[in-house]
């Protein structure tokens, strides 16, 4: 990339396939996991970072964790709305589908 007055010009853009750790239901911390994946990361200043997620009921939640506390408030209310045990429909992949995994970028 070229630079003129502070200035940056150009684009650059990589994909990459990535694979989590299992997780039980819950809501998971994974930016560590995410950092050592992608190391290419610390030579971007600017961007945007794209997640697609192919589990069918996995979710994604970006939020600070300055205050642990935090994802366990995550965790409590996403228990409430979203309670084990109700008749879901979305079965495909067997009695553990629902409710599913939350993952956490911090």
């Amino acid at each position: 990339m070229a630079s003129n007055r502070g200035i940056q010009i150009g684009s650059a853009w990589f994909q990459r396939k990535l694979n989590l750790r299992p997780q039980h239901r819950g809501v998971h911390l994974v930016t560590e996991e995410i950092l050592k994946q992608v190391p290419e990361l610390s030579q971007f200043a600017v961007g945007l970072f794209h997640i697609q997620i192919l589990h069918t009921s996995a979710s994604l939640a970006l939020n600070e964790s300055w205050d642990p506390d935090v994802r366990d408030d995550m965790e409590m209310m996403l228990n409430k709305i979203v309670p084990e045990g109700l008749p879901y429909r979305h079965s495909c992949e067997g009695p553990d589908d629902m409710v599913s995994v939350c993952y956490y970028i911090s």
